[in-house]
């Protein structure tokens, strides 16, 4: 196997890992929004405790989707066209969020922007559910066949070779639904959990007055919870479906980071606790990955049809050119992150939030717009 490939299966994990502990907290914000924010002005101040961070957060997903794309073109292909409609919901999430982020501030409405904050609240908790089905899935196994792509004829596992492979391709052949199970699901569930987590000690961070005492009140049982159940799903994912020995090490370090982090709330160190919430998602990552490795995705059906590191690798070539421009570029966006974090890194409270902010509700007419008020 090229090397390359194995270490762009590694960077992935690592794109996936900056996403989910970056767009966790501020997706965490968005899902306590309704929670903390009792009033227009409180959830004007949660929105503004992420607005100078939440976009560039997500560049970290669109980097691994693009990474994916480049690296492991068959990876790519045969999971978004199998997981679409799962994925469609992501990205329709992901918008409504953009827009009640962009949106709640250019009509000074108290009722367009309860509309926006409760888009928000509601679109927020669906990328945590469904991306930690998704992951799931990956250890769990997928219904994945081997298929001809001409005829759409299922070829049986023993005829799976290298010969065939370059005019077959792998595909889920059991459908959306196949993708729902109790391990799954609860993976969803935990996701969630995590980011509430995350979310609730951000906002210990960030905020000041009554704002920071609710969100300290919810640190500890949202880490509690996600302690608990992530032990019950990780145990169930290294005996029931890795194949690695390995695993266990980033599992016992994610395990470890978690009671830490729990610990560390329960004495209100929450800037630690938040720090070591970094490593216990880097080391859930690192777990998930090695535990399907050295499969992409792996096959429920059987695993002759699981899609391999080898058989989803791009050239040589081009992840030589893709390691250049890695080594190039990801220090400047890494610098460019670590600096806007410094910058905006004051706490935010209810007084700067401005009293009127948007287009007057009286002058929405036709021909008015947000330009040329």
């Amino acid at each position: 196997m090229d090397w390359l490939s194995i270490l762009w299966f590694i960077l992935i994990a690592v794109l996936w890992t900056g996403y989910l502990a970056l767009e966790g907290f501020d997706i965490g914000v968005g899902m306590l929004l309704r929670i903390l924010g009792k009033s227009d002005r409180e959830r004007a101040a949660l929105i503004k405790t992420i607005a100078p961070f939440w976009d560039g957060n997500e560049v970290w997903l669109l980097t691994a989707g693009g990474a994916t794309f480049a690296a492991f073109p068959e990876w790519y292909a045969t999971m978004f066209s199998g997981m679409y409609l799962a994925l469609f919901l992501i990205l329709l999430a992901l918008i409504l969020r953009i827009c009640a982020i962009e949106w709640r501030a250019k009509i000074n409405s108290p009722k367009w922007r309860g509309v926006w904050d409760t888009i928000h609240f509601v679109v927020a908790w669906l990328p945590p559910i469904l991306f930690g089905v998704a992951f799931a899935n990956l250890v769990q196994g997928m219904k994945i066949e081997v298929i001809n792509p001409q005829t759409l004829e299922v070829i049986s596992p023993s005829e799976v070779t290298p010969e065939v492979l370059s005019t077959h391709v792998h595909a889920i052949t059991g459908g959306f639904f196949s993708l729902l199970s109790p391990f799954t699901l609860l993976g969803g569930v935990i996701l969630a959990c995590i980011f509430l987590a995350h979310g609730s000690l951000f906002l210990t961070l960030r905020t000041t007055g009554e704002l920071r005492q609710k969100s300290e009140k919810l640190a500890l049982p949202l880490s509690i919870v996600a302690t608990l159940l992530t032990a019950v799903w990780a145990l169930w994912a290294q005996f029931a479906y890795s194949s690695s020995i390995l695993s266990l090490v980033p599992l016992a370090v994610a395990a470890l980071s978690l009671i830490s982090s729990t610990a560390l709330t329960l004495k209100k160190n929450y800037k630690f606790a938040f720090a070591v919430n970094f490593l216990a998602i880097a080391s859930a990552v690192a777990f998930i990955f090695s535990a399907m490795a050295p499969s992409v995705m792996k096959s429920s059906i059987d695993p002759a049809y699981s899609l391999t590191i080898a058989q989803a690798s791009s050239t040589h070539g081009t992840l030589t050119v893709m390691t250049i421009v890695a080594v190039t570029l990801v220090p400047v966006v890494l610098a460019y992150t670590i600096w806007s974090y410094w910058v905006f890194r004051a706490r935010v409270s209810e007084k700067d939030i401005p009293k009127i902010a948007g287009l007057d509700p009286k002058r929405i007419r036709l021909g008015a717009n947000f330009l040329s008020n």
